[in-house]
């Protein structure tokens, strides 16, 4: 159409006539044309450099400045205003910031403190009394600002709540008093894991666990998926329809931490463990439970069959064969279990 345009307007046809002609808008086919007819491509004017550029000299010269002894421990504001007061202007402060960050020396120049990477806890169970799991949480007062301390252990495995006590304040002491009571009723576990909290570091409770040849697990720093299963211990207990806003008393606060821990210990169907209560795994029930369960589904299967659509037992009611607290990558190929509430 551009070269239809192009002929007739060449020939003495007028340009809306050659528009009408060609369906063309005129102020198309006309840049159209004039785009023709000039150079395809501009040839490149060299751009002059700026009258104030720094020269090499220059540039060396500030970055031997603020390098130096006396300068390479402060800031470019700071050596801007001692050259100043030493009668020197070497260039602005944003000039040394670019010259610094054309050669890659805008970074912390002080010593930092090096904190090395904590190892990721790998934790696993195979049965109950095997590897335990401990935390505290805050339960409300009477008043604003006064707050309990809930002290509960679980075991991973079982998910069995083996112990809870509930005080003032949070202190090692009083963590080593709960871990001696449990462990005397429980036995002793093989591994003891917890935060990073004062009370799970405390030489009170490193010193009750190394005397006893427990090996003691904690958290990385700032990761709560380290401790999964007493996190959502208390998701469970918080989150439930009966938690109360505030406790009126201490004494409230014990009361209703031995009712919850009655509860879920021994009601309380867990989705982690095939829905057992967790005293049923504790204790070593659950096996047979499980295979009174196949039995009255066996049966439902075959008063009607055409009701099942498998004749396997649903996996929401599969004990698991081990538990775990970070499962290595190698092994995450083979089913595990990591619910915790």
């Amino acid at each position: 159409m551009s070269t239809a345009y192009t002929s007739l307007t060449d020939v003495g046809a007028g340009t809306r006539r050659a528009a009408v002609l060609t369906g063309l808008v005129r102020s198309t086919a006309n840049r159209r044309r004039k785009a023709a007819v000039s150079p395809s491509s501009a040839v490149p004017q060299p751009v002059p450099d700026p009258a104030n550029k720094l020269s090499e000299f220059e540039r060396r010269r500030i970055l031997e400045v603020l390098g130096s002894p006396e300068f390479v421990d402060l800031a470019p504001l700071q050596v801007f205003a001692q050259l100043l007061d030493e009668g020197t202007y070497l260039c602005s402060v944003s000039t040394m910031y670019r010259v610094l960050r054309e050669n890659k020396q805008v970074t912390e120049r002080r010593r930092l403190a090096r904190h090395p990477s904590k190892v990721c806890p790998e934790l696993v169970a195979t049965a109950p009394r095997q590897v335990y799991s401990w935390d505290i949480t805050k339960l409300a007062g009477p008043v604003k600002g006064q707050y309990f301390d809930a002290y509960v252990m679980i075991d991973i495995y079982s998910r069995y709540i083996v112990g809870v006590h509930v005080h003032n304040h949070e202190s090692g002491v009083l963590a080593t008093e709960l871990m001696k009571e449990i462990f005397e009723i429980h036995g002793i576990p093989q591994v003891v894991h917890a935060d990073r909290g004062t009370s799970m570091t405390s030489k009170t409770v490193a010193a009750l666990l190394a005397d006893l040849e427990v090996t003691r697990s904690h958290s990385r720093p700032r990761v709560s998926n380290d401790n999964p299963y007493s996190e959502a211990l208390f998701k469970t207990l918080k989150y439930g329809p009966e938690f109360p806003e505030r406790f009126g008393s201490l004494t409230t606060a014990r009361g209703f931490m031995d009712s919850f821990a009655g509860w879920y210990n021994h009601e309380h169907r867990h989705t982690g463990i095939g829905l057992h209560t967790p005293a049923d795994v504790h204790y070593g029930l659950a096996t047979d439970k499980a295979a009174d369960r196949a039995a009255v589904l066996a049966q439902a299967r075959a008063r009607h069959p055409h009701r099942f659509g498998t004749t396997t037992t649903p996996k929401i009611l599969h004990l698991p064969d081990t538990v775990w607290i970070n499962r290595p990558a190698q092994d995450t190929t083979q089913e595990t279990d990591t619910t915790a509430a």
